[in-house]
């Protein structure tokens, strides 16, 4: 054959910038977060809503559970859930506080306690989840009832009380307690606003979690896990390993937020931690996280915890009921998990 008439090469699909676009994980969750930044800047702007106040505060309440969600949606991703998170910062914040106003922990000690501990944890529900073949739902379910259980029954075995506090005096002129509850100053033309550290733990972690999954092999791993495990195992992916301490992840980053709320408030309390466990979850499917595994974005799951920020703080100064925040939840989720199945479909489409 000549080679006039050798056959042209497959031209390969070119895809359009905005098609790109949409098929992004991402794509559902900036539209949400532009859309409840657009509302709540018409109908609270001018309470608040819009001024550096108001943005410390979303941004903080954003932290709390972008911290967790960072981790659960990595794990998500996986084909796993962790709903043992609310609850271990529950347990990690009452080591914290009972290490340092019970028994007289530096709070260096008390925090590496909590971490060792919410280590362990992880690390044995993703054993369990492994090595039995169980849901990891059902696990953690369990996983949460026996801390929050045991938390509660300890504490008030030890002080007879569910709460402790008293930790200002122990902690307020220890240095390593600032990496907890220092606050970050950003000049404003005369004056300086002042931002909680937590909004830097988040800003980090949301970076790490992004550079894990795009830019290393790992980040394979945690998507071929997720995809098809038998599939995984077949080319190598060690893929009990990488669950094992996606589930460390997960419940490390609890205990980071525990120490965060106990060091900032200086008193930790039982109860702590309820719901975020859900919460975590609603960021990172609002982010673009499938609930079947094998797809996802950190950076979605971080513009999710911003826009629950927002929702929460902006229901606030609009001087809506707060009764209506978990309402206003419900439906994020929903409209998040209609988006993410379109953006899906139409991602499927533009590979064929």
């Amino acid at each position: 054959m000549s080679k006039a008439q050798a056959p042209a090469p497959e031209r390969v699909r070119r895809v359009s910038p905005l098609r790109g676009l949409i098929t992004r994980p991402e794509f559902g969750a900036i539209v949400g977060t532009t859309a409840v930044f657009l509302i709540f800047s018409a109908i609270a702007g001018g309470s608040g809503f819009l001024s550096v106040l108001g943005a410390a505060n979303f941004l903080e309440v954003a932290a709390q559970v972008g911290i967790i969600g960072s981790a659960v949606s990595l794990l998500m991703i996986a084909g796993e859930f962790d709903l043992s998170v609310g609850s271990m910062v529950g347990a990690a914040g009452m080591i914290v506080a009972l290490g340092i106003a019970q028994f007289g922990l530096p709070p260096v000690a008390a925090v590496a306690l909590a971490f060792v501990f919410a280590l362990f944890v992880g690390w044995l529900n993703g054993t369990v989840v492994v090595r039995t073949g169980l849901p990891s739902f059902i696990v953690t379910l369990g996983s949460l009832f026996i801390l929050r259980g045991a938390t509660i029954g300890l504490t008030r075995f030890v002080t007879g009380r569910t709460q402790v506090g008293g930790l200002d005096e122990f902690t307020r002129s220890d240095p390593f307690s600032q990496l907890f509850t220092a606050f970050v100053g950003i000049p404003q033309g005369t004056a300086t606003a002042q931002f909680k550290v937590a909004i830097v733990w988040w800003i980090g972690l949301a970076l790490l979690a992004t550079f894990i999954l795009l830019r290393t092999p790992f980040g394979n791993w945690i998507f071929g896990a997720g995809g098809s495990a038998v599939a995984a195992r077949n080319v190598g992916v060690p893929v009990a390993r990488v669950k094992v301490l996606l589930f460390m992840a997960t419940a490390a980053s609890a205990a980071l937020l525990a120490c965060i709320q106990v060091l900032s408030v200086g008193s930790g309390d039982v109860l702590r931690g309820g719901q975020k466990e859900f919460e975590a979850i609603i960021t990172a499917v609002i982010g673009g996280t499938i609930l079947t595994g094998g797809y996802g974005s950190a950076i979605g799951t971080t513009l999710g915890a911003l826009t629950l920020g927002m929702t929460q703080m902006g229901i606030i100064f609009a001087g809506i009921p707060a009764d209506w925040y978990q309402f206003v939840l419900g439906g994020l989720l929903l409209a998040a998990v209609f988006v993410n199945d379109w953006v899906r479909r139409r991602a499927s489409e533009t590979r064929r």
